[in-house]
């Protein structure tokens, strides 16, 4: 499965690693999808090349700005990360290596990674090589991670979240030895920053299986350590903008503008009862219906009376600023604005139609 277009391309990346005499394979969540006959975006290459000798072959190449020893070639349109067989040595942050070791050797550089099921690779021709058994472990549907799972929780706690995430998307099982690993250490998730357990959190509210990933974080205590008190108060199908404004973490969490502004007025409204006209019309139908997610409301009744406003904004009405100038013969002015709201609200009630004569003739009965 997949994109065949990108896979292709990455064949032809392996292909010339290894016409230059190098190992190359695909490896991680692409194969591991391929396997599982799931669509994947995108495709990891590990090599025996260093990064100076792959960006020799790839002369547009460039060094990653975010993973020491990945190099990021675009082929096609496609982004691929190729990154040298390495070992890492010791992490500094229960995040990131202290210090990274270049190596030949295929099955050492595998040894380093988080889960079997991500260890399995594909070469030049699409063979198969699964030197940790990860095929086996994606036929019994379960998540054990390369070796011994408090090590790995202790070098990067962030697999704690991925663990989760893999369970939840793929509706795979977690090994007992996870389980229990993921307990003893996820007071470690709060060294991790709140940007990266954000989008590791952001995946798992998006996947069709969200209940799941929720249960598992209440049931293993991580929404302490994640800060995330409200999390036995989300509604799952609220969407990731009702689920987090559910959570109340502006003040840890990053967000966009965006995001933060959709946030404040879910909870905004959150607070209101009536839902009148001039409530949707304000707040739009987006963050009522997240409203009516969180509440339990009537969607198909609230998308109905949007539906049936004779404005969704300002620049629905029909008059220009220009034209309530020329009306009351006067230069702009903070009037307007005033003057702007009287006619939104008036229309949105349904008190005058929204037509050129009506509005005018309501301004020169009430501003002339």
């Amino acid at each position: 499965m997949g994109d065949v277009y990108m896979l292709d391309s990455a064949l032809k990346i392996l292909n010339k690693l290894n016409d230059c005499g190098y190992e190359a394979y695909m490896v991680g969540g692409f194969v591991r999808d391929y396997l599982l006959g799931l669509e994947s975006n995108d495709i990891d290459i590990n090599t025996s090349a260093k990064p100076k000798e792959v960006l020799e072959i790839f002369k547009d190449a460039e060094l990653s700005n975010k993973d020491y020893g990945t190099v990021v070639v675009i082929k096609n349109g496609y982004r691929f990360e190729i990154t040298t067989f390495r070992k890492d040595i010791s992490y500094k942050d229960h995040r990131h290596p202290d210090e990274i070791v270049y190596i030949d050797d295929l099955n050492e550089d595998l040894l380093r990674r988080d889960f079997t099921i991500n260890t399995i690779c594909m070469d030049k021709n699409k063979n198969i090589i699964d030197l940790l058994d990860g095929k086996k472990d994606i036929k019994n549907k379960i998540i054990k991670t390369v070796g011994d799972s408090n090590i790995r929780f202790e070098e990067d706690a962030l697999r704690i979240l991925r663990a989760i995430r893999f369970s939840t998307s793929l509706g795979f099982k977690l090994s007992e030895d996870v389980i229990d690993s993921i307990k003893n250490n996820k007071y470690l998730l709060t060294k991790i920053s709140y940007n990266r357990k954000k989008e590791e959190l952001d995946k798992i509210f998006t996947s069709n299986n969200c209940d799941l990933g929720i249960k598992l974080l209440l049931e293993y205590g991580l929404d302490n350590d994640l800060e995330l008190s409200n999390l036995d108060k989300v509604v799952s199908n609220s969407g990731l903008i009702g689920i987090w404004s559910t959570l109340n973490v502006l003040d840890k969490y990053p967000f966009t503008n965006n995001e933060k502004d959709l946030i404040k007025k879910v909870n905004k409204l959150l607070e209101l009862n009536d839902y009148d006209s001039m409530t949707l019309y304000k707040y739009g139908l987006y963050v009522c219906s997240v409203v009516c997610d969180i509440k339990g409301l009537d969607k198909k009744k609230m998308t109905e009376l949007y539906n049936s406003l004779d404005i969704h904004s300002r620049s629905d009405l029909n008059i220009t600023s220009e034209e309530i100038m020329k009306i009351l013969n006067r230069e702009p002015g903070e009037y307007l604005k005033g003057i702007y709201d009287d006619l939104v609200e008036k229309v949105v009630y349904k008190k005058i139609d929204n037509n050129y004569d009506s509005l005018c003739n309501y301004i020169i009965s009430n501003y002339k």
